[in-house]
């Protein structure tokens, strides 16, 4: 059966703002306090979503999450009326009150792991909300995006939806930033890679020293067995804990993989050659291109200023590949210059696709964080809720309630208004009924 791969992107929530939260996150440190702007931020998003739909490829969306989160604060102690417990908790714990502003769902590359059903044994599409217990303000997200995955994937028959792994820091899981699939083509079983900073349990093994590794063994182990992955069909790989160090945070900060390429720095993987073995074995006959950057040519600082790595690889119609790169990896000179020779050699990438992404690579973020990727077939596309993929009419849609809702600027005295629950509220409102999703949220209860 024909499958296809969406990307779900997430789209920018109003409370878009520069709190400095993610330790290990070079340009959220280096951008903390700065004013941002949440309507351009979203509309980058959204054009973004727009150049890949009008390239001829399945786009779809996800909404932000509810900030400030009430229910949040409430658990903290803070009591009253609302517009009361925001006045207190930004006074008494502006960390705490920070944290539950945050707008970083908007990086759906963290929102959950996905095994398309060609790699299960049950034939099921499996879909695991990451918990995202390193940072406070992450890891409030996770049921919230599993009720909008369930909003999505309706069909129980087709699609499991599971509950994200236990809150402990041995099991963190940092969802598909983490996760790479490799495949011959969509409809055959692929080779999943779960990428991990430590081994939870093992605490001699190789870890980093000064930044946080978030994603553990442990929990990429537990994603395997409950997405019930085929023998064979999943490998784990241990990220370069120096370069976790240097702020690669994530993986896919450092490699991205697309069908039978992986593109990836010298540096990116504590054991390079045991990887490449283990997925020259999976493909055996079939072609495979391993295009590994060399320190001599980019830099690990080079490349998570530029964010070359975590540019989005994507199958055109035509077949051939291109990068969707943030528009800093054309200002850097290296950089682009060895675009161009990758576009040159023998490998299936041939086009390099520019977009603007300031306001989200300001926070740490670049194209393929805002973006999930999803396999399906036709009969599970049947299935889902198509009021989240994107059209023409759904872009205008969004555009225009982005128009309505959003503010052009956004400070820490601005995420103390009131005001601002107030027109969060409104906009999510209205947008779970463009998007048809139904009540996914709390305070719509």
């Amino acid at each position: 059966m024909t499958a296809k791969e969406f990307n779900f992107d997430g789209l920018v929530g109003p409370t878009h703002n520069y709190s400095g939260l993610s330790l290990g996150n070079v340009a959220s440190a280096a951008n903390e306090g700065n004013t941002s702007n949440p309507k351009e931020a979203a509309k980058q998003g959204l054009r973004k979503m727009k150049a890949l739909h009008d390239l001829g490829l399945p786009q779809a969306v996800l909404p932000p999450q509810e900030r400030p989160s009430i229910q949040f604060l409430k658990q903290c102690g803070f009591n009253g009326t609302e517009t009361q417990i925001i006045e207190k908790a930004a006074k008494q714990s502006p960390n705490l009150f920070q944290a539950t502003c945050s707008a970083s769902s908007m990086w759906t590359a963290n929102a959950a792991t996905v095994s398309p059903s060609a790699d299960t044994d049950d034939h099921k599409l499996h879909l695991t909300p990451a918990n995202l217990i390193n940072k406070l303000h992450r890891s409030i997200e996770d049921q919230t995006t599993k009720s909008i995955l369930l909003s999505i994937f309706t069909d129980p028959e087709k699609f499991t939806v599971h509950d994200p792994l236990p809150h402990h820091e041995s099991l963190g899981d940092e969802g598909a930033a983490n996760h790479t699939r490799l495949c011959v083509s969509h409809e055959s079983t692929g080779l999943e890679v779960f990428v991990y900073g430590q081994q939870f349990f093992n605490q001699n093994a190789p870890k980093p020293g000064q930044f946080p590794a978030r994603q553990t063994l442990e929990a990429s182990k537990s994603i395997i067995r409950s997405h019930r992955l085929k023998t064979g069909s999943s490998l784990v790989a241990q990220q370069n804990p120096t370069v976790i160090d240097q702020g690669v945070f994530h993986n896919d900060v450092i490699a991205v993989g697309n069908e039978n390429v992986l593109f990836y720095h010298q540096q990116a993987f504590l054991n390079e050659d045991e990887l490449k073995k283990q997925i020259d074995h999976f493909f055996a006959d079939q072609a495979f291109y391993f295009i590994c950057v060399d320190d001599q040519q980019i830099s690990v600082e080079q490349a998570v200023k530029s964010y070359l790595f975590n540019s989005q690889l994507i199958t055109l119609p035509n077949q051939s590949m291109a990068l969707v790169l943030p528009q800093e990896c054309q200002e850097n000179p290296v950089v682009w210059d060895y675009l161009q020779e990758v576009k040159q050699a023998d490998n299936p990438i041939k086009q390099l696709i520019v977009k603007d992404l300031r306001q989200s690579m300001a926070n740490g973020g670049g194209p393929a964080c805002l973006r999930l990727r999803v396999v399906l077939t036709e009969s599970e596309f049947n299935s889902i809720n198509k009021g989240v993929i994107m059209s023409k009419n759904l872009f205008d849609q969004l555009d225009q309630w982005v128009d309505k809702h959003y503010r052009d600027r956004l400070d820490y005295q601005s995420l103390t208004d009131p005001q601002l629950l107030v027109e969060s509220r409104t906009a999510l409102d209205e947008l779970t009924t463009i998007l048809q999703l139904g009540s996914i949220y709390p305070f719509q209860h």
